[in-house]
């Protein structure tokens, strides 16, 4: 039996919300774990229970469209320096981990006194 385009997609969002909550699971310091399209488009994600957004809505459309638009233009040069691995960003109050896979990107916020910041981006490298 051959699976409709809706039901492709119901199944790739049901695998993401799966992974999603694998990566809160990796530590108490993961904050927010969601994939993002191309455009800057949430997929699905999850803020770990209990903690309140630091963004708000519309702040956090203009984040990941700027995540995404920042992903978009390193194509180019994947030739030239490689394929991207992971791109942390530091913030006063939090970490971002982004890392990109089969033109989706997974964007993960991780609480700034987390010391074990590469156990963390290597466990959430096996989990996606």
């Amino acid at each position: 039996m051959v699976k409709t385009p809706a039901e492709k997609w119901k199944d790739a969002v049901v695998k993401y919300r799966k992974q999603c909550q694998k990566i809160l699971e990796i530590s108490d310091s993961v904050r927010y774990a969601g994939i993002v399209n191309t455009y800057g488009r949430t997929l699905t994600g999850m803020i770990k229970p209990n903690l309140k957004p630091l963004l708000q809505s519309e702040d956090f459309k203009n984040e990941l469209f700027v995540i995404s638009t920042l992903i978009s233009l390193r194509k180019n040069s994947v030739s030239s320096i490689g394929k991207l691995e992971y791109v942390v960003l530091q913030h006063q109050k939090i970490t971002i981990l982004v890392l990109q896979k089969n033109d989706v990107t997974f964007y993960v916020s991780i609480n700034r006194k987390e010391k074990g910041l590469e156990k963390i981006i290597s466990s959430i490298k096996k989990t996606i």
